[in-house]
This record gives structure tokens, sequence and C-alpha cells, in this order.
């Protein structure tokens, strides 16, 4: 039997009695006839078939409330529940009801889970019921046996306790529409117990003030409980309290007195050690017992009476009052509206108050009190404090800071107003107490004061850096610290007096213009001369900068023209410029071309002579990382006038030993040149701006609290833009879309690979085993303890994405990526271009190489493990029959000038994009005069495809100034993982 969605039919909801799950509800749709009445023509429907509903044309369609009903009754049907509740273990549908519902052997725990579960079902659906065609189902599966009126408006319920000399009478009385209903001994049953739901002779009540089904139920059949004497006083407290409290009450034989008092907000504050906490806090973290807790007690005082609020505060609080042989229930009136605005209130204030009560580590519970003392003053809120028993008393009121910094000579005044309340504190003292993490000290009235814990944060760093003046009893900070000082101003920490030209630094696009030195061979584009004189206007100051821009836009020349002007200007010290090996000669080519004038030595290889006194006959000396790692202890005895980092990511790790040495460098000025100022993580950025201007963002420590974990664990916004502010006067980069527009077109296109048969029989096997080691190994361990194996189970997945040759040796299959790309390489070469072929896998590269060796065809290689790199590169760039070069995204990726090529392939995609960028960036850079063509080859169904829409979900991300991309792995969720392994 089908209902026919081309004719008039209609939704209707039908209730029947189920032997073990109670009431239950079904969806039908009916067919009307031509009259638009019900036929007998019916059909049940589900989530599964309720669309085909939505086709026609007809007056009655599904609306949004149907959808949500069928989907909750399909939820509770006795299937679902088996799949639920019993699904574990493997049994029948019918066996599992039997043994959970035997009258003698069932499970009765299981019993109520399942009960309970309905309840909270059909307390969803029930108001979506109001306004729909509601049926009683007959025993012979009619859905519309008899018809129910859904009442729209909710019914009043009378509790009745008449109290006389032997018991107590309770009784409820029910109205609708102020008519009295007759309900008892009338066949009426209970559908929905929370709140209750009532069919009474064909119609369906529902009642004010969510009366439950429990209250009603035993007077269907009952008309009054008797209490007895004996029991009335604890069933008065435990039962008649709470309902004179919920609901409407009638009482003979004792008085209920409704009181009103005006609401008055209490906060009370009580330290409790820490080890006398099991508990958590208001967000869920453990507790640091290092120090003791303060408990904020959020109360309403109504009179004499005080009441917690919490979100299920009734409207009223009763307390029950014996005299004598009487009873007297005192109900007090509660105004919720206010109590719920005041609670708002300190929800906006940070203050998560659960339950009436919220404990805080005592540093920022008073600073949070101090911070918002005169709010909640002003907000009607009465402030006290439980003294302890040996007298202690804490200052609750008004602390503030006043810092004003002016510019002097050589450094900036410091001056600072420090209040607690009306007591003047010495600078001094709070400096040392911050300093030596020394949160309270004694007020001269006896009360203890807590340094609230934003000052700690907020002027930790200004702390740290000021010095004693020399000439005052005042404290000087360095210009060094220009943008601490910046920032204070800008988050009004401070008032600051600075000079026109320091102010200047803010925007480099207004410092002067220097001229270019005489001996300078290039030419230097606008925007490489603006970058020019901003170097030497960080010079001017002895600031360090970092040199960011976009890979092709010149870094080396315009650092070539600021040292041949520190030539020019007579600077008698050499310049020294560390670099990666493979970029030294590349150095080398370009000083001889743009600034011939400056003498050169290149101190690299095992024979290097180490006598520091030849460095006094050169201008530049240029030397690797490696070399500085191992000879630190003889050159930082040394006075440089410059040290500038090229491809400064290599110092990008805090604990590495290159980073350490080139932190002890003797030098007057720091200079970086990078394309890619941060990779992995913001603690890249930590490393380079330390080494430009120690201190500039902090410690280690502070900068990891204050700004990487924000940033990357909770993407705060704020403290993106804080960080972007304190590196912005020493940090330029500039986007090749924004300078270079003489750079031709970049095209770049995903091409989609097939894999063979064998190929995805291999790749299926291996994600399947894969997937389920990952996911034991995530659930044993954690997700933090994963990410090796997490890493593994991806690469081989990728690798075989590729060719499964690369994981398997006896493999004797295709690829179809591998048959993809050299179709493709036929057409580019026929043509006439030249391509640049990056992969990650140098095992990948040697399947091409196979094939192309195979073919006679010539080409240039380059991973790692290439000796001579320039060789290869000349050979590329000059020699008309070599038209293809296979290079390692690792190797290849940075310091490489590869214009010759027009076309790019990427073979599989990177965990960053902004490496494949870098790789790109090898043909289209300056010089290029042909339109760059990128190909990156994709396997469907793979690993590959999921790792580019992560790619394009962070493209923004790897194209901003401060990034907040992690290590790709260890930005894995468990969700992430399983939906790369699908």
């Amino acid at each position: 039997m089908k209902v026919s969605t081309t004719q008039p039919f209609q939704i209707i909801y039908s209730i029947l009695s189920h032997e073990y799950l109670g009431y239950l509800f079904e969806a039908f749709v009916v067919q009307l006839d031509t009259k638009g009445r019900l036929t007998l023509l019916n059909q049940n429907i589900s989530t599964k078939n309720i669309k085909e509903f939505c086709e026609g044309l007809h007056e009655y369609q599904p609306d949004e409330n149907d959808f949500k009903l069928v989907k909750l009754i399909d939820s509770i049907q006795q299937e679902a529940i088996f799949k639920k509740f019993g699904g574990a273990k493997k049994r029948t549908i019918v066996d599992f009801y039997l043994k959970t519902y035997d009258p003698q052997k069932g499970d009765k725990a299981l019993q109520e889970l399942i009960s309970d579960y309905i309840e909270r079902i059909k307390t969803e659906m029930m108001p979506l019921l109001l306004n729909k065609q509601l049926f009683i189902m007959g025993n012979d599966g009619n859905p519309i046996w008899q018809k129910i009126t859904v009442l729209p408006e909710k019914a009043t319920v009378l509790f009745h306790f008449m109290r006389n000399s032997d018991n107590t009478h309770y009784f409820p009385t029910i109205k609708y529409e102020d008519t009295k209903i007759d309900f008892q001994y009338k066949n009426a049953f209970i559908v929905c117990e929370e709140p209750a739901w009532m069919i009474l002779e064909n119609k369906l009540y529902h009642f004010d003030k969510d009366v439950d089904g429990k209250k009603l139920r035993p007077f269907l059949n009952k008309r009054f409980i008797v209490i007895p004497k004996t029991i009335e006083e604890d069933y008065y407290r435990k039962f008649v309290t709470p309902v004179i409290t919920m609901f409407d009450v009638h009482a003979k034989g004792f008085e209920i007195r409704s009181e009103v008092f005006k609401c008055v907000p209490l906060l009370s504050i009580a330290e409790q050690k820490a080890k006398q906490l099991a508990i958590l806090d208001s967000v869920g973290e453990e507790i640091d017992d290092s120090e003791s807790q303060v408990t904020i007690n959020l109360s309403f005082q109504y009179g004499k009476y005080a009441f917690r609020f919490d979100s299920f505060s009734a409207a009223s609080n009763v307390s029950m009052e014996k005299k004598g042989d009487d009873y007297v229930f005192h109900k007090v009136k509660r105004d919720l509206p206010l109590e719920k605005e005041k609670v708002n209130l300190l929800n906006t204030l940070d203050l998560n108050i659960k339950n009436g009560r919220v404990i805080l580590p005592k540093t920022r519970a008073f600073s949070w009190l101090q911070a918002n003392y005169g709010l909640l003053v002003d907000a009607g809120f009465m402030i006290s404090q439980q003294v302890e028993a040996d007298g202690k008393r804490y200052f609750l009121g008004y602390s503030k800071i006043e810092v004003t910094i002016t510019e002097g000579n050589d450094w900036f005044d410091i001056h600072t107003l420090v209040k607690f309340g009306d007591f003047e504190i010495p600078f001094l003292k709070l400096r040392n107490l911050i300093l030596q993490k020394k949160r309270e000290f004694l007020l001269p009235n006896g009360e203890i004061a807590v340094i609230p814990e934003v000052w700690f944060s907020q002027y930790s760093e200004l702390f740290a850096f000021i010095e004693q003046s020399q000439i005052s009893e005042g404290f000087i900070l360095k210009k060094h610290h220009l943008s601490l000082v910046q920032d204070m101003e800008r988050e009004s920490l401070a008032t600051t007096v600075m000079s026109r030209k320091l102010e200047k630094l803010r925007d480099f696009e207004e410092i002067q213009e220097y001229t270019i030195p005489k001996g300078f061979a290039g030419n230097l584009r606008p925007y490489q001369k603006a970058g020019y004189d901003w170097m030497r206007f960080l010079n001017d100051y002895n600031f360090g900068g970092c040199l960011a821009d976009d890979m092709g836009l010149g870094k080396t020349v315009q650092t070539l023209a600021l040292l041949q002007s520190q030539k020019e200007i007579g600077i008698p010290e050499p310049s020294l410029l560390i670099m990666p090996t493979s970029l030294i000669y590349n150095w080398e080519m370009e000083a001889k071309k743009f600034a011939p004038e400056l003498n050169i030595l290149t101190y690299t290889g095992t024979y290097r002579d180490k006598n520091l006194e030849l460095f006094n006959n050169y201008d530049v000396i240029l030397t690797s990382y490696g070399i500085i790692r191992i000879d630190i202890d003889l050159l930082k005895s040394y006075r440089f006038h410059y040290a500038i980092l090229d491809e400064s990511q290599a110092i990008k790790n805090p604990t590495s030993y290159i980073t350490k040495a080139v932190m002890q460098l003797n030098t007057r000025h720091r200079l970086v040149l990078t394309g890619t100022p941060l990779e992995n993580s913001t603690m890249d950025l930590w490393s380079q701006m330390t080494f430009i201007n120690p201190g500039l963002l902090g410690t280690q420590h502070f900068f990891k609290n204050e700004f990487q974990v924000p940033i990357e664990k909770k993407s705060d916004e704020q403290k993106v833009q804080r960080l972007y502010s304190i590196i912005k006067p020493f940090m330029l980069r500039r986007h090749k879309s924004q300078v270079a527009t003489e750079l031709p077109p970049k095209i770049e296109s995903v091409h989609y690979a097939q894999m063979t048969e064998q190929q995805e029989k291999e790749y299926e096997e291996a994600k399947s085993y894969y997937r389920n080691l990952i996911l034991e190994h995530i659930d044993s361990e954690g997700i933090a303890k994963s990410q090796m194996v997490v890493l593994q189970g991806l690469t081989k997945l990728r690798q075989i994405a590729n060719h499964p040759k690369m994981t398997d040796t006896d493999y004797d299959g295709d690829s179809g990526k591998l048959d993809d790309v050299v179709q493709k390489l036929e057409t580019v070469l026929e043509e006439g271009h030249k391509v640049l072929i990056f992969s990650q896998f140098v095992k990948h590269l040697d399947l091409f190489r196979e094939r192309l060796d195979k073919e006679k065809r010539n080409y240039a290689y380059l991973d790692g493990s290439t000796y001579d790199r320039q060789a290869q590169v000349e050979r590329f760039q000059q020699n008309e029959d070599v038209k293809i070069f296979l290079i390692s995204l690792k190797a290849g990726g940075l310091g490489l000038n590869l214009t010759a090529a027009d076309y790019v392939f990427i073979l599989d995609p990177w965990w960053n994009p902004a490496i494949e960028a870098q790789a790109i960036d090898r043909a289209h850079r300056i010089g290029q005069e042909k339109t760059v063509f990128t190909y990156k080859f994709i396997t469907k169904h793979t690993v590959e495809e999921k790792i580019l829409a992560l790619q394009q979900n962070k493209q923004k991300l790897a194209s901003d100034l401060i990034t907040t991309e992690e290590n790709f792995v260890k930005s894995l969720s468990k969700e992430d993982v399983i939906a790369l392994l699908e």
C-alpha cells in the first residue's frame, strides 16, 4: 500500500502503546479523497522517505516541525532503541527485549536508562505536535482510529493540602480556560512525564509551570492521598515545601505567608588553602595547589533571607517554620530578572559563576575584584569578606598604576604612580615584588594588598628591562625597546612623549630617503630603494631588522647596497654574512656584480685560516651556519659591524646549537633575511626577533604564554594584532603582488590522477592497516603522543599514492600518477618548454630518473646529496638540450634562480603550502619573461586529496605576515586524522 505523491495527502501522527517502551508515536501520510477527507490508504514515513512528499504542488507540504518530529520519532522506535542500547552483543531484537524486560530477571538499570532516553526525546517532541493532526492507533494498526484534539493553551493545576487533627489530605484540581476539568476515573493517561502531557477524553493537555506527570498520575484513579500525622513534619519539609515553591497551592490548616523584599546582590570572599580543595574551578581546569584559593560566593539578599542563584532557581523560595503544633511557610518572591541581570553582568566581566560560586587562585580573584570594584559598587553589589581566625584582612578596593614614558637623548625616562585605595606605594617596591613573583604586601592600615595578576603580564617586560638612572633617582629604558613603549601607549598602559623622527618608524613609508652609494653598480626598484632606506634608518637608531620580502624580490641586492653604504661612510669593522652553504657561491657572484668595491672573504672549508686578524682587511666575511656553530668560541671575541643571517629560518629553533651560537656574536648591528620568517610555529619568529633585538619579545617562556599558546591553540586575534604591532617597526615584508608588477602571470592548475587497479588495491590495504593502527594508538596514548605513528602512516599512504614501488620494491604494477606526469611532460617538451619537477621524496625522483634514463632524455638533478649545485643550475639555465630539472623540494626550495623554466610540476602535495610556493618561485621571479604554468598532481580518492583541502583552508594564513599555522601533524585532531583516513 503506497500513498501517491501526486494526489492530495495529509501527514498525521499516531499514538500507540508499546509492550515494553510505553507510549510511542508513529508518523504516517494518509491519502485524502476528493472532499479532503482522510481515507484508509496510508503509509508509514521516516527520515528515509519523507522528502518524497515534498515534491508535489498540492496544498499540504511537510514543514520544518514535521522533519524534526519524524527524526525524533525514528530515534525511539523499537529498532532504534535496540541499536542504541543492545547492539553491542550478538543477539536478536526479540531476545533483547525479552531479557531486558523479564519480570524476574530483567535489567532494571537498563530499563531505567531506556526510559529516561525516551522521555527526553518525547519532551522535545511534544511542543512540535501543536497544530498537528494527532490520533490514537487502533488495535488493528489503523493509524487514524481515534482523533485527538491537541489543545493549544496550557491548563493550570492547583494543589490542595487539607490539614486536620488526624491527617492531611493532598490532591490537585485542573482548570482549562477557567473551567474545572473532571479528570479522575476517566481513563486518562500520561503520554509524557516531564513536563506532563495528558490525554483525557480524546484531548491532549499540557500544563502551566511545567507540572510533571508524577504529580498527576496518582490521582487518575484516586480522589486524594492521605498523609498520616506521624510523618507529617517530615512530609511537609521534604514534599510540601518544594510544591509550594514551584506551584500554586491552596492550604487549609497551616499558613503560607508571601513576603516581598528588595533584592541586593552579595559577593562574599572566603580564602581556603588549595589542599583543602579537591574540586575543579569554573573552567574545568585543575586548581593549582601552589597557592591558596579564593571562593567568591554570589547570593541575593531578601530581608533576612539569602539565596544562591542557578539556572534552576524558582520564582520563589520557601522555608518552613514550626511553631508548637502550627506550621508557617514563608514564601519569598524572588526578582529573577534582576538576579539574571546581575549574573550576566558578572559573566561580561569574565567571572563565570556556576551554582552560586566560583573558585579562583587568589591572585586572579583579587585582580578581578580590584579591576571591577567601582563598577560592582555602582551596580548595587555588596562585597564582604569572611575574616580568618588569625584576623587576616584583604584590601578589596580600587588599585591603579600610571606610567609616563618620555624620550630622552639616549633613553626613555620612566615615571610611575602606584595606588591601592588612598595609599601610594613606592614604584621600586612594586617592581621588586613583581620581579620576585611576590603577590602580596602589607598596607599601612594592616590590610593585605594583592597585586593584580594583569600587572604581571602587562608590566613585567617593562619592569625587567628598566634600569636605575645614573643621574637621578628615577628609572630609564633604552630606546632599543621602542616597540614595547609604542605597544604600551597603544594599550593605554602608559602615556608617552616621543619625537616625530622616532614616531616615523611606525610606517617605514614615511622614513627619510638616503643616497644610494656611489659604488653600488645596480639599479634599485622603488620598493627596493624603500627597503634600503628602511635598513639605513634602523642603522641610525642601532635597531636590528628583518627583511622578509617574498622570494625573488631582491633581498640580496638591497643588503649589498646597505653594506656598500657602510663602506663609503668609513666604517672600519667588517660585516659577517651567515647563510646555508649552498648560497655562498650565489652571494659571491651577486657581490661582484652589484658591489664590486666590497672586499669579500669566504670563511669556509676544512682548511680555513682561523687567524681573525685577517678579517681586518675585508669589508664582508661570508660563512655558513655550520662554520658558526663550530667556530663560535673563536668568532664571539671579534667585533663585527653587522651580523646578517640569510635564510634566517635556520635559527627558528631556540634550543638548536646554531641559534645559541649566533646569539653570542659580538656585533654593532644585526639583520636577518628570509622569505619565510614563520614556517611552522610562532616560536620561529621569536628566535629571529630575539637575535636582531634581544628582549624585543621577552623571554622564551614569556613569549610562549603571552603569544604562542593564545595564537596557535586559541586563535586569539587580539594577540595576533599585538604581536604584529611589536614587530612591525623591525620587519619589512612585501609580497610580489604588491611590488613586482613587472612579473608575468603565474597560472596554477591541479591535475587529478586515477590509481591503477593494482595500485588502488595496495592503497586500500595500507589505509585499512594504518587507520586501525593509528586510531588504536590515539585511543590508548592520546593524540599528542601519537604524532609519530600518524606521520608514519600518512607518509606511507602518500608514497603509495605516488607509486607503490616507493614502499614495496617487489611491486611490479604501474602508477596512475607516473603515467599522467610522463604524458603531460611529453606534451610540454614537444612544445619546447623547460620544466622543473619537484618532489618531497627522493625515491619518487629516482623512479622518474629511471624512466628518463631509459628514454635517453637529458636532465639536471638536485637533491640534498648533490655536490655541485651551481653546476646543475647553470647546466639547466644555459643548455638548451636540458629541458628537465628534477629537484627534491627540501634541497631546492630556496636559493635557486631558474628563470629558464616556465613550467613547474609538483609531484606530491606538501604539508605547508608556503613551501610549495617557494618551489614555484624558483621560476616565477624577477628576470622571468614568460608566463609560469604550475601543475600540482593529486591522486584521486587518497590522502593527497584531503591534504589539498587542508592547504586551501590554510592559504590565507600562509600568505599573512603573522600566521598561526603549526606543524601539520601537530595541528591534527583525532577528527582530522579520521577525515584523512576515510
